[in-house]
């Protein structure tokens, strides 16, 4: 030790230069999370937008995300070990590579999904939506797109570490715990950005340009930063170093990274049920996911902040009693989700939100403390720990999206996640400690409070409830997508997804299809619906006699069908009926069928996250080429849910594609009917109307009243026509919808101050 400690100190230079960049690094890691987590976001909706809206496509896209990040992590370190192990100035310019790279990522990424779009749409029934060959083929496609950028992202930890370790900076065996709290903070500032500022103000391909604007700066400062590093000697005697290499809890070594796979699932996987369970209180905007993100992240940092101020002063063994926590605050917020738990107020998302405080701050904790127990610094050792910790972060989201919560729903799902922490608080208490500091501790017996613990979490989970149970009568079924329930009675009842109110049974969905097709001149011959709700439209749509198909996202929404009609069977099992679960538009963009009338009911509220793919310019533009020529487009806007901007916006995107559009307020003032066609639409009276319907139409247009024929039901709507110019003059500086600037979902610059891009 002496002789290491004196090589060291014969340095000097290796031993100055380190203070005037540490904090640079520390910098640098702000940056880089900041711009990993933009990244994120953005090729998750360009995703979308090129391979549906589907769970299946945002789980491929999150999996490839991490996958490169593990890649990374785990080959930087083997990189570290092989070719940077004595050169620090090296590794720095390693490091500043990989930030190139990763700006390069901002300008190639959308290129290559809209590439692969068109791949997918040239390979014919190959590559058929929603088969395993589309999800095949989708996934390779995403994996060649995303995981070697993203491999870069997760070289950074191990190379930047390598930097630390050379340059002989005192306590380098903590240096992950140092950038992972650099990494998160950044991680945090990047959700706040890009959800409330950056998306609204600039799009989404903008703000890919200001993350890779900073990575580029990032290598431009790594590498000039990188003439002033020295690598010191003494870094080559790995004694001290191994003689720390220690078990953990009195558990076998190689323990440490199933505790970190482990912590990496239950965590990733929690966030999925959290989602799930918090939805319902704060409502399916982006701003409700990122209110969740930015939670989770804001505690994380307190955690990781909290352990890099202990772990000098408290051996590793101590936090043994913390496993018992992290199990038990893993099922509080099964507890604050009850819907039987009255909070009260405007403020009851937010304070049922904060119960995911103390799992994510303790989580925040434990995962730097065990990728320094097991790498002490050690870029190599601590690249193979976090890649670990990623793999269980790609096997969580999976587990819960498409097993746990399917199966068993948001409370049970996340109870079967808290049981392998339960089983770890068991293992961690009832061993022997591995240090004698962690034996001779004064406190509270560690096994008293995991008994204690685990009979509050017992107590938590049986007097709990799922948020369906406040609904007296109800059917409820669970897919990879959602929960959905059907509840209520005669025309009250209602469909919920996730917990947001879809639709009730509501004369308006009627409109929304005979009207489009009595405006015809020429009889249909076909329709679509896309989003299929209830049925009713779908329903609307068959009393025509016309080969009609349905599309709905979520797989178990038509399944209740029969719920709200009792003749659903009937119509199901017609030959012109075809019911298909997909994305609505990447259905059409997958066929080359056309419709002589296309009808849209986009999913509440205007504001909901992804809802602009169906409103935009771009989707607009899909349909036009699946409408036969004399074919009419009927999208439903509900004006009362979203604001004058919004409705200017939809408004502006049809007039840019469609030469022809009339617009008729409902009677009840919820929202607007839009026509759009490529050919005039002529103006027609309400007894022209009602003389084109069937038989079957006319009955079934007047199934819910409120009139009791046809032509007075067309009275309802007809003389309320508005003007085009009369609506894009509600806000007039607001622009035409596009999919890289969903004014609907991204609106609080312009709430706060009337600002637009």
């Amino acid at each position: 030790m002496s002789v290491v400690h004196k090589q060291g100190e014969s340095n000097n230079s290796g031993r100055e230069t380190p203070i005037s960049w540490l904090p640079w690094c520390f910098g640098f890691f702000v940056v880089s999370g900041f711009c990993g987590l933009v990244y994120e976001v953005v090729w998750v909706r360009l995703a979308m937008a090129s391979f549906g809206v589907t769970t299946a496509l945002v789980s491929i896209v999150i999996s490839m995300f991490m996958a490169g990040l593990g890649l990374g992590s785990w080959g930087a370190g083997v990189l570290t070990r092989r070719v940077l192990r004595i050169s620090a100035q090296r590794a720095f310019r390693f490091y500043s590579m990989a930030e190139l790279v990763v700006g390069i990522s901002s300008i190639a990424v959308p290129f290559q999904l809209k590439l692969g779009r068109v791949l997918l749409q040239h390979m014919g029934s190959f590559g058929t939506w929603q088969t395993s060959r589309y999800y095949i083929v989708a996934g390779i496609w995403i994996a060649i797109t995303l995981v070697p950028w993203c491999t870069c992202m997760g070289s950074t930890f191990p190379l930047l570490m390598a930097v630390i370790r050379q340059s002989a900076r005192p306590g380098s065996e903590r240096s992950f715990s140092y950038l992972y709290v650099a990494n998160v903070l950044g991680a945090l500032i990047g959700t706040i950005a890009s959800a409330c500022i950056l998306i609204e103000l600039v799009g989404f391909q903008g703000t890919l340009y200001v993350a890779g604007s900073l990575n580029a700066i990032l290598a431009l400062l790594a590498f000039w930063i990188s003439y002033s590093v020295v690598s010191s000697p003494f870094v080559e005697k790995p004694v001290a170093a191994q003689a720390r290499l220690q078990k953990l809890y009195g558990l076998p070594r190689g323990s440490i990274l199933f505790l970190l796979f482990t912590t990496g699932l239950v965590s990733m996987g929690m966030e999925i049920v959290w989602i799930r369970q918090f939805t319902p209180y704060l409502g399916n905007v982006v701003y409700a996911f990122a209110g969740i993100l930015a939670v989770y992240l804001l505690a994380t940092v307190f955690g990781s902040r909290d352990y890099r101020a202990k772990a000098q002063s408290h051996p590793p063994d101590e936090s043994a009693p913390a496993w018992s926590m992290l199990a038990l605050f893993a099922v509080i917020p099964v507890a604050v989700a009850d819907p039987w738990l009255r909070l009260g107020g405007a403020e009851t998302g937010g304070l049922r939100l904060l119960s995911i405080t103390l799992f994510c701050s303790l989580a925040g904790f434990l995962t730097p403390l065990l990728v320094d127990s097991w790498s002490s610094g050690d870029p190599d050792r601590a690249g193979t720990a976090y890649a670990v910790n990623i793999s269980g972060s790609i096997v969580g989201p999976l587990v819960a999206g498409f097993w746990l919560l399917p199966w068993l729903g948001a409370r049970w799902a996340a109870v079967a996640l808290s049981i392998p922490l339960f089983v770890i608080a068991a293992l961690a208490v009832l061993r022997k400690p591995s240090s004698q500091a962690a034996q001779s501790k004064p406190g509270a017996n560690p096994k008293l409070q995991f008994a204690i613990v685990t009979i509050i979490a017992i107590l938590i989970i049986g007097f709990s409830h799922d948020y369906e149970t406040i609904y007296a009568k109800r059917v409820v079924l669970r897919d990879y997508t959602a929960t959905v329930v059907a509840t209520g009675e005669g025309l009250g009842r209602r469909l919920l997804v996730n917990g947001v109110d879809m639709t009730n049974l509501n004369p308006i969905t009627k409109f929304m299809v005979h009207l489009p097709l009595a405006l015809r001149q020429r009889p249909a011959q076909n329709g679509l619906v896309i989003c299929f709700g209830m049925g009713t439209s779908f329903r609307s749509m068959l009393s025509w006699g016309i080969p009609t198909t349905a599309v709905d996202l979520i797989p178990s929404v038509p399944k209740l069908f029969w719920y709200y009609h009792a003749d659903a069977p009937q119509w199901v099992s017609s030959p012109l009926a075809r019911i298909v679960i997909d994305d609505g538009r990447r259905f059409l963009d997958g066929s080359s069928q056309t419709y002589d009338v296309i009808v849209v009911d986009p999913p509440p509220p205007p504001q909901a996250a992804g809802s602009s793919l169906l409103y935009s310019r771009e989707f607009y533009d899909v349909v036009k080429r699946h409408l036969s020529a004399d074919g009419i487009f009927q999208t439903w806007y509900p004006e009362n849910e979203g604001d004058s901007a919004t409705t200017v916006s939809v408004t502006k995107a049809l007039m840019q594609s469609f030469p022809y559009i009339r617009a008729y307020r409902s009677y009840d003032q919820a929202g607007i009917l839009f026509m759009a066609s490529m050919q005039p639409l002529p103006v027609a009276s309400s007894s022209v109307l009602a003389g084109r319907l069937p038989s079957a139409a006319a009955s079934d247009f007047v199934e819910f009243g409120p009139q009791s024929n046809p032509q007075q039901q067309f009275d309802l709507i007809l003389p309320h026509e508005l003007t085009l110019d009369k609506l894009v003059a509600e806000d007039p500086r607001a622009p035409a919808m596009r999919d890289d600037q969903p004014i609907n979902e991204y609106y609080l610059l312009r709430k706060w101050f009337h600002s637009y891009r």
